[in-house]
């Protein structure tokens, strides 16, 4: 596989997750955000079975325990990022999500010995004003409060996400993101016993939501075996792109004038980092 392949790979990652996140943020609007969450969870593993004979690999010891540790990391910010798109505006919560998803794995490259480029500082500096702006603007609605701030707190579960799926094996193929699936779906499902949240509704949305969101992984992963994890998380954290233009068309969204100077700035911000 051409090491050119990555980028277009981490492109396709970033458009597929926009489609599935506006799909599972629109059912959170209509059922609970537990049952969409675990309903798109258990569809997304099964989607997952046919890539298995399509990319080569085996599974292994390692590729089980750091999958699992993925998927249950990735499940953890699913559930905080669609109850910040059920309750805030869908075009401020999934860039500000974005900036701490691709932010993360920045860091932990920079920690691990990596020295950012200028450009790559420039979008960190903009990802914080964006932040600061958004958390700013949305004070006076604590609907929307709540909705970003659920989101940058779902950017820390993306973010440790492609951080730990980085780490496994290179010849486990798409292993990892069956043991992931499998360990969130286990967790979810044991939420769900205790919780009881009630009866699923638009359920084609959870199920389109779910074998999306695991096209775009297989997409990730692939993407991020080829080429670094910091350029290739940035590019698949421009995704908001397409959740801001989906809720803008069918949802009618409108955004404040502070909510809409962060969205330019968080996306601008991923823009940046990945191009440093």
């Amino acid at each position: 596989m051409a090491a050119g392949f990555a980028a277009p790979s981490a492109l396709l990652s970033a458009a597929t997750y926009g489609f599935a996140d506006f799909a599972g943020g629109l059912a959170a609007r209509r059922a609970p955000v537990l049952t969409v969450t675990v309903v798109a969870q258990i569809a997304g593993l099964i989607a997952l079975f046919p890539g298995l004979l399509l990319v080569p690999g085996g599974p292994s010891v390692p590729a089980a325990w750091i999958g699992a540790l993925a998927g249950l990391a990735g499940a953890s910010g699913l559930l905080l990022y669609f109850r910040g798109l059920a309750v805030g505006p869908m075009g401020t919560v999934a860039p500000l999500s974005a900036v701490v998803a691709a932010g993360l794995p920045l860091l932990v490259g920079i920690l691990g010995g990596e020295r950012p480029g200028p450009w790559a500082i420039v979008g960190m500096l903009v990802a914080l004003v964006a932040i600061v702006l958004a958390t700013t603007g949305s004070r006076r609605e604590k609907a929307a409060l709540n909705g970003v701030l659920l989101g940058l707190a779902s950017g820390a579960g993306f973010g440790l996400f492609f951080v730990i799926l980085d780490a496994t094996p290179a010849d486990s193929g798409l292993w990892p993101l069956v043991f992931g699936r499998m360990a969130s779906v286990a967790l979810l499902l044991v939420l769900t016993a205790i919780r009881r949240p009630g009866r699923p509704g638009s359920l084609w949305l959870m199920i389109a939501s779910g074998v999306l969101d695991s096209a775009a992984n297989v997409f990730f992963l692939l993407a991020t075996r080829i080429g670094a994890l910091g350029v290739t998380s940035v590019i698949v954290a421009l995704y908001p792109v397409a959740v801001v233009l989906l809720a803008r068309a069918i949802l009618r969204e409108r955004l404040t004038a502070v909510q809409l100077v962060s969205v330019v700035l968080a996306v601008g911000a991923s823009v940046t980092l990945a191009a440093g």
